[in-house]
């Protein structure tokens, strides 16, 4: 039992499985794809929003520096995601990876966990899209009646029309080919980044030196606190978050670190990628840099243009710009957020796609959603199954409480990662490696600790729903993945255990 639970997956045969007609994606992305795909998702509501959270709560104008240590604890993971994605070039990303170096079961758990993450990413992205395209239409003079915008009517029924209409539409870019998806994702995105430019350029004519002094504010004592909304770091050890000082940088760096979530998406589309050896690396580790300067640069203007005591909370960008007498770059700031969150929300859906197409295509999810379009060679059907459930789900829910489980899974999969690239190393020499992530395992493990360091500093609340859901997909693999598995009748037929299978005939 316990061996069957931790069987791997060797690499040979999950690039195999790629090879078969019925299971097999289109090879379209370039590296410039792969580098869009990451911008597209990587800039979101993070840039337009924790610039101002975290610089008038906890690191005042040294927020910039809160950007680069985030960058780097990203950077770390990066490495290891970039070795593994040119390594093995298969779809499902930390769940892949985790199958050929930890086994079935931990690549089962953490297949549960992304499948969770990036839905409820989609939803939440969904529901924030909503929120900007109201507020334009608000403006407009045009006004959603409150039962179709999310918000209960008289008759007590809400659903987000927008929301669940963008997943929809998205859904159906996604089942019509990657290469179309790169096409609408790389102008979209030109528009995201131009926004971004604007606010940097334009902003730096307004950016005052005194707006700087103290760059990091002098430390605020802060109390320990014993509920469950507390960081989980404070319930076991009694440290609380600091309020500004050096000590505030990191606070905040725990923060804005869910600007950076993303990147690791692009890691789902290797399967689809020309020349993945080449190119995941330079995708993978593209975007984060590009969003790193970008985010920076954002957060030296605005903490220049405004003392960051007076920052805004909900739209520090656009209101910084209406503090210095220029609200027409405000309505800009919104129209850029509302579009980049298309990307967004594609870029998340198609990484849970991918994820749910690979764990099928292994028989630990219903096979039937592991054949591909046979013109478009998309996995369509999963693609639509998750597409309209997504859509529902943001319809019906603003899911604001749940929005913390996108964290925890992302940091959960950057820690199984780190690990697999320390276990394949040892297990696997031999492999060659395009790329290969420097000074291992010293990289991996402070990839790891970096990561649990943010992860302590999440609510215990999160760790608890995170538990439950964990919980739960044990639950469903016991109970289905386990006696479906194509490992294990791999295994039962080459064993002469399967009845009529003679040895070795792969089922």
């Amino acid at each position: 039992m316990s061996s069957a639970l931790f069987r791997t997956k060797n690499v040979e045969q999950s690039i195999r499985d790629t090879e078969e007609p019925e299971h097999s994606l289109r090879k379209s992305l370039s590296a410039l794809d792969l580098t869009v795909f990451g911008v597209g998702v990587i800039i979101g509501t993070g840039i337009f929003v924790l610039t101002g959270q975290v610089a008038k709560n906890n690191a005042g104008p040294a927020v910039s520096l809160a950007f680069v240590a985030a960058g780097v604890v990203c950077a770390l993971a990066a490495l290891c995601y970039a070795e593994f994605a040119s390594t093995v070039p298969v779809a499902g990303s930390a769940y892949t990876f985790s199958y050929a170096s930890l086994g079935e079961l931990p690549a089962w758990i953490i297949g549960w966990d992304l499948v969770l993450e990036f839905a409820l990413g989609t939803a939440v992205v969904a529901v924030g899209w909503s929120g900007y395209i109201r507020s334009l239409l608000d403006n407009a003079g045009w006004h959603l009646p409150d039962y179709l915008a999310g918000r209960d009517g008289a008759s007590g029924f809400g659903f987000d029309i927008l929301a669940a209409a963008l997943v929809l539409a998205l859904t159906g870019i996604l089942v019509l080919g990657m290469k179309l998806s790169a096409r609408i994702t790389s102008i979209v995105v030109a528009i995201k980044v131009a926004v971004v430019l604007i606010v940097i350029i334009a902003g730096a004519f307004f950016i005052h030196g005194a707006n700087y002094k103290p760059f990091i504010p002098d430390p605020e004592p802060v109390s320990a606190g014993g509920n469950l909304k507390a960081p989980l770091i404070q319930l076991m050890f009694g440290w609380a978050p600091a309020n500004f000082g050096v000590m505030g940088i990191f606070t905040a760096a725990s923060v804005v670190f869910f600007a950076f979530i993303g990147f690791d998406i692009v890691a789902t589309a290797a399967e689809e990628t020309r020349n993945p050896q080449r190119d995941m690396p330079r995708g993978i580790l593209g975007s984060l840099l590009i969003c790193t300067v970008l985010y920076v640069a954002v957060s030296i203007v605005v903490t220049g243009m405004q003392k960051y005591t007076g920052l805004s909370v909900e739209a520090p960008l656009a209101d910084a710009f209406k503090s210095v007498g220029h609200p027409w770059y405000a309505g800009v700031i919104s129209f850029g957020a509302a579009v980049g969150l298309t990307t967004v929300c594609m870029i998340l859906l198609l990484g849970q796609t991918r994820v749910f197409f690979a764990m099928s295509r292994d028989g630990l999810l219903p096979r039937f959603f592991s054949r591909v379009h046979p013109r478009f060679k998309t996995p369509h059907r999963p693609t639509i199954l998750l597409g309209v459930i997504i859509a529902i789900v943001a319809g019906f829910t603003s899911l604001s409480e749940l929005a913390e489980l996108v964290n925890i899974g992302t940091l959960f999969a950057f820690v199984v990662v780190a690990i697999s690239v320390i276990i394949l190393r040892r297990t696997r020499p031999d492999l060659p490696r395009a790329f290969r992530t420097p000074w291992v395992p010293v990289v991996p493990i402070l990839s790891v600790c970096a990561t649990l360091w943010l992860m302590l500093n999440l609510p215990a609340e999160t760790w608890l729903r995170f538990g439950i859901w964990m919980v739960i997909g044990i639950a469903v693999y016991l109970l289905y993945g386990r006696r479906h598995s194509l490992l294990a009748l791999r295994e039962q037929a080459a064993a002469g255990e399967v009845p009529g299978a003679p040895p070795g005939k792969q089922q």
